[in-house]
């Protein structure tokens, strides 16, 4: 059973069965740095159709129990059908995507985005959930739909990743798909991609290679590395695409810096250490220098938002002042345009009112 095993109509994703907790409600004040090292590390999963993601997070689940520590996942994709392994929390639970498809006269991908945007409406009480779990678990994955850029650009997407990196260290977890990589062409695609998620999310990133049972990712690490053994390969094709992936290379050279790297196999189970030492690392990164951004970036909104309600109540005052003011009408003057008026004659000057 999961955490969050309930029931909704598709226009009102509100529990029917239980009230889930809000995570407003799990303590007052704001969160400290002692508060966020006690936190456990939220993983983002993100990755294109078919680069494996759902038989990573079986993996990533089969790998915590061998080494004794409990698993704690998230399922965001509301069309992914049976799951191989038990989700804590399923947005399946409590939003069916294709009665939001009849309802709404939606296409599969507008109705996967509809019911993300749904149960992003509660998303507060996730949130309060892996609150109330945190001194048991070391690890939350979060696996998100395989359209990607239905999570990355969508509203319910930006909730997500805000919810958690305002309430945990958290990072994001690109997976690639090794074997369509080797392609250089295809390769840079994922680089892309990875760069525009990194800038939406502004949270460390973690490339993970997956299926180098099948293909291995030593290659892909050299042209990351260095730019030039990219372009021995990308200099073979001297097509359009080829000059803009050679161009491309050198922009994003300083960007692969940045980056965590894994080699992992969903299916053998290989590189599992290397993954959760990059976590790791990732989670020492946002402490070190993503949280104390996160942290000034809210304090100064708030700032922002105080300054904001005392000009607005300095405004209000100035108003219920120059309105408080007596304003006398000159009846007789009134009178004297009344008469003219009904005589349809020209008003004296000066006798006019404002």
């Amino acid at each position: 059973m999961s955490d969050a095993e309930v029931e909704c109509q598709p226009c009102d994703p509100a529990p029917e069965t239980q009230e889930l907790p809000s995570s407003a409600a799990a303590g007052p004040g704001p969160i400290t740095d002692a508060d966020m090292e006690k936190m456990p590390s939220v993983c983002i999963v993100i990755g294109m159709a078919g680069s494996g993601k759902t038989s990573l997070m079986q993996r990533i689940n089969a790998y915590q129990h061998t080494k004794g520590e409990v698993p704690y996942i998230v399922n965001l994709d509301p069309a992914v059908g049976k799951l191989p392994y038990e989700a804590n929390i399923d947005i399946q639970d409590t939003v069916n995507y294709k009665e939001v498809m009849k309802e709404y006269n939606l296409g599969p991908n507008g109705g996967i985005l509809t019911a993300a945007n749904l149960f992003a409406t509660r998303f507060d009480q996730v949130v309060g959930l892996c609150e109330r779990r945190a001194p048991d678990i070391d690890h939350v994955f979060v696996d998100t739909p395989g359209q990607i850029e239905i999570f990355t650009w969508s509203a319910s997407g930006a909730i997500v990743t805000e919810s958690f990196a305002s309430t945990f260290p958290t990072c994001v977890l690109f997976v690639v798909d090794t074997p369509r990589a080797q392609n250089p062409q295809a390769f840079m695609s994922n680089m892309l991609q990875a760069v525009s998620i990194l800038y939406k999310t502004r949270l460390p990133m973690v490339v993970v290679f997956n299926k180098i049972d099948v293909v291995r990712h030593e290659q892909m690490l050299e042209w990351m590395d260095d730019f030039e053994k990219f372009h021995e390969v990308v200099d073979q094709d001297k097509s359009f695409a080829s000059d803009l992936s050679r161009s491309l290379s050198l922009v994003l050279d300083e960007f692969y810096n940045t980056l965590r790297r894994a080699g992992v196999s969903a299916m053998s189970g290989e590189g599992m250490e290397e993954l959760f030492d990059a976590i790791g690392r990732c989670r020492k990164d946002y402490l070190a220098e993503y949280w104390p951004e996160l942290r000034k970036r809210k304090e100064t909104l708030k700032a922002e938002d105080e300054k904001r309600r005392a000009d607005a109540l300095e405004k209000m005052r100035r108003d219920l002042k120059s309105g408080g003011e007596r304003v006398v009408l000159d009846m007789e003057r009134l009178k004297v345009n009344e008469a003219v008026l009904a005589a349809d004659e020209p008003a004296a000057p000066g006798s006019e009112l404002d």
